[in-house]
Order: C-alpha cells, then sequence, then structure tokens
C-alpha cells in the first residue's frame, strides 16, 4: 500500500464551518470538547458537530430522543443538513420533536485534525466518548452512511441500554469471503494511487461527489468542499481509505467481525435506505445487512445512488418512519392510523396449511392422466405431455436435490425458464421446500430484468442458457443452475454448478435425513416474488405468502368452476403456473411470451384442441391479434374453439367490441374481463352481457340527467373482495377516507384475502398503498382510479399519476378516449395533461386508420372531431391533437398505453421541441 503524503499527518484545531454556506444554519453548529486519556496521559479533542438542541429549546419543544447522524467519507455532517433542518420545522408545526447530533468524525469536517491514524475501534470508542461528553442518554437513534454506517453500527452494539432504533444510508458491515472489495476502492488503495487521489489532490473526494443523481449544484459541491480545501486538512480522507480492512490481517478487522457478529442480536425497529446505483455499496451488501436485521424496513430508491441523502427526499422517509416506529421516542405499541395495517401484519402467528398450493400433486401422484402440455417444447417436433404422477414424481426429486445442493427454506431462487414443465416442476419444487421463487419475466426487457432481479438479490439462479448467459454477462447474483446440461467449458464459464437433470439424480439417490423434505411452510411464511409490468414506473417486487397464493386459487377456482378434469389455455404465464394448483390440465399455447400479439388463432385452437379446453385465458394484447388472425381458422379449429364455455381477458381494459369478437370465435363461451393487478389477481368480475347491461344503465343514467364518468365497467367484486373508493380532490390527491357511495370518483382501494403482502424491499411504497388500513382490515390502493355506480359496479377511468387537473377541476382519461376512439380513422387514443398542476390543458395523442407514417398535428379534419368527441364527453376543450404512428405501450401486455412518457413528449412538441416518435 502506498504511504500517505506529510500533510495527512498534519495537526489542526477545530473550528466552526463558514459562514453562506447553502442550507447550512450557522446556529447549529458547536465545538466540544472531548476529555480521553486517563491520569497524566489525560487530554482531549475537540469535535464540531451540528446540533439542533437549542433551535428546538427556541420552538418550545421537548426531545423525544436523540438522533446520531455519523457521516462517511469524504463527506462531514453537512451531509444531514436537511434533517436537521426538518426535525426543527417538525417540532415547530407541533410534531414530534426529535434532537439531531451530526458528528464531523475527528480528522474529518471542521473537527480537529490530531495527526494520529484513527482506527475503527478508536472511530467508535471515540463516538461513544462524543455521546458521553453531550449527555446524551437515551432513547437514541443512530443514522450512518458510508464508513460512518460501520462506526455508527459499532455505538449502536456498545449501546444496547440507549439504543432506541438503528437507521442506515448506503454501507457495509461485511466483505464476503472470496469477492473483493469494490473496484473503487481497490484503485485508490493501489500502490502510489492512495495519497494522490486522497490527499495530494481532491480526486477521491470529486469522484464522490460526481455520484449524485441528479448532479449537485455548484452551491451544494462548495459546501462538501469547504473543509477539504487544502492538501493539509485531507489527511483524514486518506486515512479512512487507508482504514478499510481488506483482508483478515487489516488492524481494523476483527472490530468489523465484533459489530458484524453483534448487529445479529439487535432486535429494535431498524430502517435501510438505499441507492441501487451505488458502485461502492451494491445491492449485495444490502442484502447481508437484511440477513442480519430481518425485521428491519428496507426501501430502494430506484435512480438513487451512493448519495442517496443528495438524490432523494430521505429526511422525510426517516421522520415517517420514527413516527409509524417510534412516535415517542420508543418502540411504537399504539401506532397511529396509517401505520396500524404495517402493525397488524407483524403481529402474525405461524399456522400450518390446510391444502397447501402442491396438494393435488399429492393426490394425483398416481394418476397418469395429463396435468400439462407443451405445444412447442424446445428440441421436439410436437407437443409433450406430461402426467400428473410424472409431474409429481419430477417435484419431489428436485424438491429433495435442491436440498442436497444447498437450497434453504426462505432462500430466494430466481427462475429464468420458459413457461412449460420445466418451470412448472422447478417452481413447485421450490416451493414446497420453502424456498421464495422470484418471477420477473423476459418480457420486462433487459434492463427491467436486471433492476429486478438485482433488487430481489436471489440466494440461486436456475435458468435456460439465454438467461444464465445475460445473468453472467449482467453480473445478476446467485449461484446458478442450468435446466440441461451444459458442456464443461460452457459451463465453467457462465459460472454453473449443476443442471437440472443433476439435480433431480441428487433427489433420486438421497437418503438419510435428506431423503426426506423439511415440514410444509407455513401458510405466513413467503412463497413468492413476482414483479409488476412496470408500464408506470419501475418493475416492483410483489411478495406473496403461501396462504395468499393459496387463497388465490380458491378465490380463482370457485369464481370460475376451474378444477380437476378441466382442461386450461393459459395465454398468459402466471395462469399457466396455477394449473397444477388447481388440478386443471393445462397448456400454453404456441407464443413468444414477452410478446404477446404473437399469439395467433390457429395456436390458441391446437392448444384448445390438445387439452379439451374449456377455460381459455388471454392477454387484452395477445386477443386482439387471435381475433385479426381468425380467418386463417379451418373447420377443425373452429370445432375445439367450440368446446370453450368460459374466456377470460385481462391485464388491461377490454373493448365491449373486442370481447364481443372473442365471443364469436368461442360462440358457446362466456366472456369475462376480471379486474386485478399483479398485486391482487381477480379483484371484479364482469361477462359480456354485464357489460353490455352496464352501458345501457348508463345511457339511461345520463339521458335522466346523471352525471357521467365514463370508464371501463369491470362487474361487481369476487366473494371475498370489497371495493372501496378514495375520493379525489381538485389536486387530483385521493383522501385517506373511503366510501361505497355511486358515482363518486377517486383511487381504487381493494380488500381480498389474495391481496399481496407487501413490495419487495420498498417500504414506502407499501406503507403508501396500505394507508387507511386498520388493524382488522388490510386495504390495498391499486393506483387505479375510478367509480361504482347504484349496483355497485366498478367502471375505471384510468391511472392515478394520469390524473389532469384543470382549471375546472380533475378529469379521468378513460371516458374522453372512448369517445375518440369511437370516431372514423382513430385506432387508440390518449388524453394527457400538459402544463402546471391545477391549470394543465388536455392534448389528445392518437393512432390513426391507416397509420401515420410520421409523428406530427392531426388533418384539421380530425382535429375537428376529435375535439367534439372529448367536449361531449368531458366538457373539456383540447389544446392539440398529435397523430403518431403507434402509442408506446408496456412491453408485458403491449396494451397499457404510457399515458405518463406521452405526456412529457406533448409538452416537448408543443414546446417547440423536435416532433420526433414518442
Amino acid at each position: 500500500m502506498s504511504r500517505l503524503p506529510r500533510s495527512a499527518s498534519a495537526t489542526a484545531p477545530a473550528s466552526r464551518p463558514p459562514a453562506g454556506l447553502d442550507g447550512l444554519d450557522p446556529s447549529w453548529s458547536r465545538l466540544v470538547d472531548v476529555p480521553y486519556g486517563l491520569g497524566a496521559h489525560r487530554a482531549s479533542r475537540t469535535w464540531h458537530v451540528l446540533d439542533n438542541a437549542e433551535a428546538l429549546a427556541a420552538v418550545g419543544a421537548e426531545p423525544v430522543g436523540t438522533i446520531l447522524c455519523v457521516h462517511g467519507n469524504p463527506t462531514w455532517s453537512y451531509l444531514w443538513r436537511r434533517l436537521v433542518a426538518r426535525t426543527v420545522e417538525t417540532a415547530a408545526a407541533g410534531g414530534p420533536a426529535w434532537r439531531v447530533v451530526a458528528v464531523d468524525q475527528l480528522d474529518m469536517g471542521f473537527s480537529e485534525r490530531t495527526g494520529s491514524p484513527q482506527t475503527l475501534a478508536r472511530r467508535v470508542a471515540d463516538l461513544g466518548d462524543l455521546t458521553d461528553a453531550l449527555e446524551v442518554t437515551g432513547p437514541v437513534v443512530t443514522l450512518g452512511h458510508d464508513w460512518g454506517g460501520v462506526v455508527s453500527m459499532g455505538w449502536a452494539v456498545d449501546h444496547p441500554d440507549q439504543l432506541a432504533g438503528l437507521m442506515l444510508l448506503n454501507t457495509a458491515i461485511h466483505q464476503p469471503e472470496g469477492e473483493k472489495i469494490p473496484a473503487p476502492l481497490r484503485l485508490t488503495l493501489a500502490r502510489g494511487v492512495l495519497g494522490r487521489a486522497t490527499v495530494g489532490t481532491t480526486g477521491f473526494l470529486d469522484v464522490t461527489l460526481g455520484l449524485a443523481h441528479p448532479p449537485l449544484s455548484a452551491e451544494v459541491k462548495a459546501g462538501f468542499r469547504a473543509p477539504y480545501r487544502q492538501a493539509d486538512r485531507r489527511g483524514g480522507i486518506g486515512g479512512f481509505v487507508a482504514d478499510i480492512p481488506v483482508d483478515a490481517e487489516h488492524v481494523s478487522s476483527p472490530e468489523l467481525d465484533r459489530i458484524a457478529e453483534g448487529l445479529r442480536e439487535l432486535t429494535v425497529p431498524a430502517l435501510m435506505l438505499w441507492g441501487p446505483r451505488d458502485p461502492i455499496f451494491s445491492d449485495r451488501y444490502l442484502d447481508d445487512l437484511v440477513d442480519r436485521l430481518p425485521h428491519a424496513d428496507v426501501h430502494r430508491f430506484e435512480g438513487a445512488g451512493h448519495l442517496v441523502a443528495e438524490d432523494v427526499d430521505y429526511a422525510g422517509a426517516v421522520l415517517t418512519w420514527l413516527g409509524d416506529r417510534l412516535p415517542d421516542g420508543a418502540a411504537a405499541v399504539d401506532t397511529p392510523a396509517g401505520a396500524a395495517a404495517v402493525a397488524a401484519e407483524e403481529a402474525r402467528v405461524a399456522s400450518p396449511q390446510d391444502r397447501p398450493l402442491w396438494s393435488y400433486l399429492d393426490s394425483l401422484a398416481d394418476s397418469e392422466a395429463t396435468a400439462l402440455v407443451e405445444m412447442a417444447p424446445a428440441g421436439a417436433d410436437g407437443p409433450r405431455s406430461v402426467s400428473w404422477s410424472l409431474l409429481a414424481r419430477r417435484v419431489h426429486e428436485i424438491a429433495l436435490g435442491l436440498r442436497r445442493h444447498g437450497v434453504r427454506p426462505g432462500d430466494r431462487v430466481s427462475l429464468l425458464v420458459q413457461p412449460g414443465a420445466d418451470l412448472t416442476a422447478v417452481l413447485y419444487a421450490c416451493v414446497r421446500l420453502g424456498a421464495v421463487v422470484v418471477v420477473a419475466d423476459a418480457g420486462l426487457g433487459v434492463r427491467g430484468l436486471t433492476r429486478a432481479v438485482r433488487g430481489a438479490w436471489p440466494d440461486h439462479v436456475i435458468g435456460q442458457l439465454p438467461g444464465l448467459t445475460a445473468a453472467t454477462a449482467l453480473g445478476w447474483p446467485g449461484r446458478k443452475i442450468s435446466t440441461t446440461t451444459l458442456s464443461p467449458v460452457v459451463a465453467r464459464m457462465l459460472g454453473v454448478e449443476a443442471s437440472l437433470p443433476e439435480i433431480a439424480a441428487l433427489g433420486r439417490r438421497a437418503h438419510g435425513a435428506l431423503a426426506e423434505l423439511p415440514d410444509a411452510p407455513a401458510a405466513d411464511a413467503e412463497a413468492a416474488i413476482l414483479f409488476t409490468s412496470g408500464s408506470t414506473g419501475p418493475a416492483k417486487g410483489v411478495v406473496y405468502r403461501h396462504g395468499q397464493l393459496t387463497a388465490l386459487r380458491d378465490a380463482l377456482a370457485a369464481q370460475y368452476g376451474v378444477g380437476p378434469g378441466t382442461g386450461l389455455v393459459a395465454g398468459f404465464a402466471p395462469f399457466a403456473l396455477l394449473g397444477p394448483a388447481l388440478g386443471a390440465t393445462s397448456v400454453t399455447p404456441d407464443m413468444d411470451v414477452t410478446k404477446p400479439r404473437t399469439l395467433t388463432a390457429r395456436a390458441v385452437a391446437a392448444a384448445t384442441s390438445a387439452v379439451d379446453a374449456t377455460v381459455v385465458f388471454l392477454s387484452p394484447a395477445a386477443l386482439t391479434n387471435v381475433v385479426a388472425t381468425s380467418d386463417e381458422l379451418d373447420a377443425a379449429d373452429h370445432r375445439a374453439l367450440a368446446g370453450v364455455e368460459t374466456f377470460l381477458s385481462a391485464g388491461a381494459p377490454v373493448s365491449e367490441t373486442l370481447l364481443a369478437a372473442a365471443g364469436d370465435l368461442m360462440p358457446n363461451a362466456t366472456p369475462h374481463t376480471p379486474y386485478g393487478m399483479t398485486e391482487g389477481l381477480l379483484m371484479t368480475d364482469v361477462t359480456l352481457e354485464g357489460v353490455r347491461s352496464a352501458a345501457a344503465d348508463r345511457t339511461a343514467a345520463v339521458a335522466a340527467g346523471a352525471p357521467d364518468a365514463g370508464g371501463v365497467c369491470v362487474g361487481l367484486p369476487g366473494a371475498t373482495t370489497t371495493v372501496r373508493i378514495a375520493p379525489l380532490d381538485d389536486a387530483g390527491r385521493a383522501s385517506s377516507a373511503f366510501t361505497d357511495d355511486a358515482g363518486v370518483t377517486g383511487e381504487i382501494v381493494v380488500s381480498a384475502p389474495h391481496v399481496e403482502d407487501h413490495y419487495d424491499r420498498l417500504w414506502l411504497t407499501h406503507r403508501l398503498s396500505r394507508l387507511g388500513s386498520t388493524a382488522e382490515t388490510r386495504w390495498h390502493r391499486t393506483g387505479d382510479v375510478g367509480h361504482l355506480d347504484a349496483q355497485g359496479r366498478l367502471w375505471v377511468e384510468g391511472r392515478l399519476p394520469h390524473v389532469i387537473t384543470t382549471a375546472t377541476g380533475v378529469l379521468t382519461p378513460v371516458a374522453s378516449e372512448q369517445a375518440v376512439e369511437a370516431r372514423a380513422g382513430i385506432a387508440r387514443a390518449a388524453v394527457v395533461g400538459v402544463g402546471p398542476a391545477g391549470t394543465q390543458q388536455v392534448v389528445v395523442v392518437a393512432e390513426t386508420v391507416p397509420p401515420a407514417r410520421h409523428p406530427g398535428l392531426a388533418s384539421a379534419a380530425l382535429a375537428a372531431s376529435v375535439r367534439s368527441a372529448v367536449k361531449s364527453a368531458s366538457g373539456r376543450p383540447v389544446a392539440a391533437v398529435l397523430v403518431v404512428p403507434q402509442l408506446p405501450t408496456d412491453v408485458r401486455h403491449n396494451s397499457k398505453i404510457d399515458r405518463t412518457g406521452l405526456a412529457a413528449w406533448a409538452t416537448s412538441v408543443l414546446s417547440g421541441g423536435r416532433m420526433r416518435r414518442p
């Protein structure tokens, strides 16, 4: 390791920061003399801290506790300025008063330059001396970032009697054995680099400040640079880097290990706020911290990075969390409304499952009847059938083999496998074993899939060759298992440890204790993480527990009569995976599951014929192409489709016209369009006849003078589902109170036993989705907007983020879009708002028939027709009508229009920007 320059050992007294630093109130600064040593060797060091105690006293607030903030390298207490300000504002407004003590570690910020090396153990002890000098007695909540996170955790482990909670921003407490430390730190520690990068120049500081998203302003950068303008002030930066334990021989390694193990003993509330775009503290370190503090609340801010305190409103998140978990400075017992549901979910009692997901695999284990059919299996010329007995045996063998391979209950297993026999067998083997399956389909695209897999941070990955290749190239985590046997060279290149045939063979050879599967997971054990489509932002991981998945199975069985003997065509992968849980014979048609529009009418007919299907489920995008290719059907295809009794299409609004066309293809089937989402499939249901009846009732009501909110009717709630509406205010915000009154537009809120448990590592998102819940009723705020009619039917009017706030009130988009799409020359339309909230103007972006070759303004005649349609539907004028060759949609469904993206595009082009495709 290179030596630090002489300036690194320079001494200097502590001082206060200069006036005028952006966001920093000089009245918060304080110098504190901290004694150390004994007898003749007794001396002191002077620290600079930010302390809001006097500011709290000035507003007459008595602190409920202390937040002890510890910065990392190369920042200083300036990092916490927003939290100091926010706590004072909150206390002045009558909220809980938290004292904030934000330290400058010795040799850092404006604290004393000691000229002595500071080891981790010394820093932890020094911090304890400081809190003693300040007479901080508790309750204390620590908050640390970067290597300050390690120091703060050390204080937490050493002061259990004072500790009330622990909060962390991007940091780490353990370096995995065999893993190299992050590349930026390796480079800085290289011979001849350390001194120049950290002390001799501002290189290390510059690089760190460049990690903000978006970039820091010049004023904020100046604030961070203020203590480090000369080389003799930067010795602590180099010393901090030099103290990173790169191996077990490092002087600070034992202290790091001590703190890491001590964390496991802490049971106080914990919070981790994380920026995934951190090149230093990646999700690998977050996963390790979660393993040590499994009860912690975690929120990953997509798009944020190492300087997460600068990238997002961390102060708001911190105070929200303290209000929920430590409202009076102590762990919450009687939680406030809005956090009650969180507390109820934590009060779970493990309970066995009466009929687990694999119950039909057990009861039909001797049956040679067909369990599933692959229409286009890899390496085969035609369909392949798998019997119940073979599937049950395969699931049992794989489960035993995975156990011998090291998969344990609670481990996360990412499945990068196309729908079919392999995916079904592996999924049920994992679920039976008690592992948590992570299902992020390829429809998310490479970037979305990478974000999803890295966010979930699986322990194991089971995949086909394309998935494993991507996992290796993009650095996805997890021990790898291939579905097929690979050559030794390819296996080594991809880091594959075993193949599925080898895993099954391990299971067949199991004996002794490993020949038995562990006890079945309890109903409240986590079972699966399913990812949303990403149509309204980054895809979110939705966590289901075993009890919720079995409740979903039971709801489907009861609603549609699906069970043993049912043939199920699943043009949407999740329903194919539920087939064995329902006891149904399932088949996925020959299609590219990542491109629903590749499904043809003949492929649906062939799949229907293969299992004598009576139930067919297709996504709206797939259904559109099936109808478009129906002319290719022959007499045998029509006979097969005539046997269908129930047809379902969901995932996005389905028009009456499209549902009727599907009904024509399956003349003996009752067409249904259920309403649901990844967070809760099958919330409501409506048939084609029900859609027509609702339309007639709507027409009659409007004729009688009733207001018309419009939308898509999705029917009545299921037997175990309750639907309510959170009314919108003039700013488009949803209320915290719910209603079932007819005709009130607002956010759709649902409650059912099969609604998801929580969002994975998205604590804030989960909390918002549960606002309004009570200890008795767990509500999920869907993000959709709509209303209930007089008959209790639900009408969907759009998404909450897409509500337009005009000068005359809020406008939901769907009714106007329907009116536009009814006009000649229009294929699809999106109604969006441009301009400032509260005075937004309505803009229509449309696909035309025939399609426009280039984006641009609509012709005068078409624009007049569109304006008339919107005026009649909503009473609102239209500022502009734009046409595009194709509206942007999500990847998974190919039908959810990206209205947010279109609004930004329309704003740009109408402001004189380039007229390019959205």
